[in-house]
């Protein structure tokens, strides 16, 4: 872990004006959670177009519903690293206004962090699609699933954003809003190329923001759009930058 950059990331933190946290899935992975394009990830078992495009649910929801108890088993059995404990520490010490997150897990919630965007939505609730009644996953055992409406009998659908659905109008407004108005971005294990979401960091930059990249490895942003990349695991970074945020505070 390189302690300079380290130190330069907890002074950008300081002397920003607003900063905001943007994650992907390698912020997960060291809870349990592997990247879905990774070796062990569900894209390797279930491909994508076949299981996860919005018409595939329609069309056949009990075969998709294979893919959704194996995500939903990993969802509702991982908890918080200390990356996202980290991230909730900086937001109730003030210095972190937002967090920005491609995941469906929950566990920036979990972790303790208040302000959090769901940019592809929540794995932990599920809605009717006929009438809109929601449920908390944690209210469901895995032989619960597929979970039928407790009103109207009809299929639930995890509150996920398949392929092919719009990102939720509201998550997608509030995150360019505060991609815009930050000083700081901390981008954490994402490489940013799924799209809309990876004009986050890009609309940032745009602003004047500065780009702290925390990444196991260089990704398309590395050089184009962050200011520098720290490399290693966030559970390892996000911790060091917290703990020189207090001593430099």
């Amino acid at each position: 872990m390189n302690r300079q950059l380290i130190q330069k990331a907890a002074e950008d933190i300081l002397r920003s004006k607003k900063t905001i946290a943007f994650t992907g899935a390698g912020i997960s992975v060291e809870s349990g959670i592997p990247d879905f394009r990774s070796a062990e990830g569900l894209w390797q078992k279930y491909d994508p177009e076949e299981y996860a495009h919005i018409h595939a649910f329609y069309s056949d929801p009990d075969k998709v519903w294979l893919m959704l108890k194996d995500m939903f088993t990993l969802v509702m059995t991982a908890k918080p690293n200390p990356a996202h404990i980290g991230l909730a520490e900086l937001e109730q010490m003030g210095l972190l206004s937002t967090v920005i997150t491609q995941n469906v897990d929950g566990l920036h919630q979990a972790a303790g962090s208040k302000n959090v965007i769901e940019f592809h939505g929540s794995h932990r609730t599920l809605s009717c699609l006929k009438c809109s009644t929601t449920l908390d996953g944690a209210s469901l055992k895995i032989e619960d699933l597929p979970a039928r409406c407790p009103r109207c009998s009809s299929l639930l659908k995890p509150d996920v954003v398949f392929f092919g659905e719009p990102i939720p109008p509201k998550a997608q407004t509030y995150s360019f809003r505060e991609s815009k108005s930050c000083g700081t971005v901390l981008v954490i294990g994402t490489s940013a190329v799924v799209y809309p979401a990876a004009s986050i960091p890009i609309m940032a930059k745009e602003e004047g923001a500065t780009i702290i990249e925390i990444n196991m490895e260089p990704t398309p942003l590395t050089g184009q759009i962050s200011d520098y990349l720290i490399t290693g695991s966030a559970g390892k970074i996000i911790p060091a930058i917290v703990e020189e945020v207090r001593r430099q505070r």
